[in-house]
């Protein structure tokens, strides 16, 4: 890669920067540097207004001479947003225009153009081109004053690092792009991000567990959490956290008001989950309500407002009362609501760990002085200071606003109990809940695992019943969940499982801690180099239905083994 110029629009005039050059205009003056590091470059831009200004577009421009073998790496807007290595002639294809307004606050579609193009692809706060053993990396170091996006254009060689500001209204100076960029294998490549970033390896450890989802829903009670508890309990599985998900409260939002099948409250839950020595955890959403909520009903103004004040839906969801609101972070009320909710959880209830969802919400609507990205990191770090020493579970999060702050992260979509939902494929949507999509981005976003936090893949499903899944792809999740995560959860009732289903479960779990060299993949076929116990294996892995060979092993349709 190489570093052309940067461009800054504003007050319809067009500034050109090169590179380690500074620029003084009437309005303001730009700095533009850039510094030799560790196997690759640091380039720093900041903007310094004489006067009020707002930015209309920012970016930097690089020149890279795509190969025909070449893989492009791109990340996702969010949490679930489907990640992946592409060819250089794929495009990315927007949602379908009329399941926008319901779903399309999920990801990107509002503020992102989609080109539609061949060889248009675009990603998030980083990216990767790989040949053969080594990629070229770009990353953003820093978050803090709004979301990167960097933007291929594969056939004109052409490389977009774009500030997500434009309509921002600047009165003082702003550091707006601060990227890494460097040549080198994936592991060296990414230790130079993460510690040029200042970002610590997580001080938490993996964990094992279950949690209420995949198998009940919002469909929980006391006495299901009660039963899977003591199922777990009988058969003195070494796991370490049991978590409660969404359904113990009376509405969305209303997070302290406790549905009447739990009538001895959530702490008593608590407690018996602590009595077998295992870790509670909880599902919270934290800037959201839904329209039946008292929270909606009495606080109308704690509703985040677009700039023509009308309420900014967040999405929609079905297993609610259909549509869903996010919550005006800087309302200070708002942020007290949320910290006393916070607070009662982890102190009275005394819980050790919430898992955060749905965190995009709170920058749906920025304010004028405000991108995205600030709303979402000042969020972000806000939670991180409520909940202190208590575990944090984030999803539904820009990855890049997390990175640090959460000590375990979804990095891919919800698993589905099919390996497709065909209908939501069919939609385009890049959030959809799908087991494929889930398992194309834990192989994307391995890197990111015990570096910016702790990877959480999602579930595996091993239970014969209320699933589709059989029992190769079942083998599948399982397998590339314990390599390439650290959050190893399942839904399944543990009493329902067979000696098989027993047996497969002790010889795929044995592998979890392993180290991941490299992964290898194209057309959803996948090599995974690691090391377990000073023994080197390779994980081939087949997530298509057709038979296939993977370095002379046939494989059946959706089979993965361990070489």
């Amino acid at each position: 890669m190489r570093v052309q110029r940067a461009i800054l629009k504003y007050h319809h005039k067009t500034v050109e920067i090169l590179a380690g050059k500074k620029v003084f205009e009437e309005e303001l003056y730009v700095d533009f540097s850039v510094e030799e590091v560790e196997d690759g470059q640091r380039l720093q831009l900041t903007i310094h207004p004489k006067q009020t200004i707002a930015i209309d577009y920012l970016a930097i421009e690089l020149y890279h001479p795509y190969q025909a073998d070449e893989r492009v790496f791109c990340n996702g807007f969010q949490s679930w947003t489907e990640s992946r290595e592409f060819n250089i002639n794929d495009k990315i294809t927007p949602i379908r225009s009329f399941v926008q307004n319901r779903i399309g606050t999920f990801g990107d579609y509002d503020f992102c153009t989609y080109p539609n193009r061949k060889g248009c692809l675009h990603s998030w706060s980083y990216t990767y081109m790989r040949t053969g053993e080594e990629i070229h990396l770009a990353g953003s170091l820093s978050e803090l004053t709004g979301y990167t996006l960097f933007r291929h254009n594969t056939s004109k060689d052409e490389l977009y690092i774009e500030k997500d500001c434009a309509g921002l209204e600047l009165t003082h100076s702003y550091p707006a792009l601060d990227i890494y960029i460097g040549q080198g294998t994936d592991n060296q490549q990414f230790d130079n991000y993460f510690k040029l970033a200042n970002i610590a390896a997580p001080k938490a450890k993996p964990i094992v567990g279950w949690t209420s989802w995949y198998h009940y829903y919002t469909d929980i009670s006391e006495d299901i959490i009660l039963d899977n508890l003591s199922a777990f309990s009988e058969k003195q599985l070494p796991i370490d956290i049991f978590q409660i998900d969404d359904g113990y409260q009376t509405h969305i939002g209303d997070w302290l008001s406790v549905k009447a099948n739990f009538p001895n409250g959530m702490a008593h839950i608590c407690r018996k989950i602590h009595e077998q020595n295992y870790k509670a955890g909880i599902w919270l959403a934290p800037f959201i309500c839904e329209q039946k909520s008292e929270l909606f009903r009495q606080h109308p103004d704690w509703i985040l407002k677009d700039r023509t004040g009308k309420p900014v839906r967040a999405g929609w969801n079905p297993l609610w009362s259909g549509w869903f609101y996010a919550l005006d972070f800087y309302n200070k009320a708002v942020q007290d609501y949320v910290m006393n909710a916070l607070l009662t959880v982890l102190n009275k209830w005394n819980y050790d760990m919430v898992k955060l969802d749905f965190l995009y919400a709170v920058a749906l609507a920025p304010p004028p002085n405000k991108t995205r990205g600030q709303v979402m990191h000042e969020a972000m770090r806000f939670l991180r200071n409520v909940v202190g020493e208590k575990l944090i579970l984030g999803c539904g999060v820009p990855l890049g606003s997390s990175f640090g702050l959460v000590d375990y992260c979804r990095i891919g979509a919800d698993v589905h109990t099919r390996w497709e939902h065909q209908l939501l494929k069919w939609l385009r949507g890049r959030e959809r809940v799908s087991t494929i999509l889930s398992l194309r981005s834990t192989l994307g976003r391995w890197q990111l695992n015990g570096r910016a936090f702790y990877n959480d893949p999602d579930v595996f499903i091993l239970r014969k019943e209320k699933q589709k899944l059989n029992l190769q792809q079942q083998h599948t999740l399982f397998l590339i969940n314990v390599l390439l995560g650290s959050v190893i959860f399942t839904s399944d009732n543990v009493r329902d499982y067979s000696e098989d289903t027993w047996e497969m479960y002790e010889h795929i779990l044995k592998w979890k801690n392993s180290h991941v060299e490299k992964v290898i993949g194209k057309d959803d076929l996948y090599e995974i180099h690691f090391t377990h116990n000073d023994s080197s294996h390779i994980a081939v892995c087949n997530l298509t239905k057709n038979n296939q060979t993977i370095r002379g092993v046939d494989l059946m349709g959706f089979q993965s083994r361990v070489l």
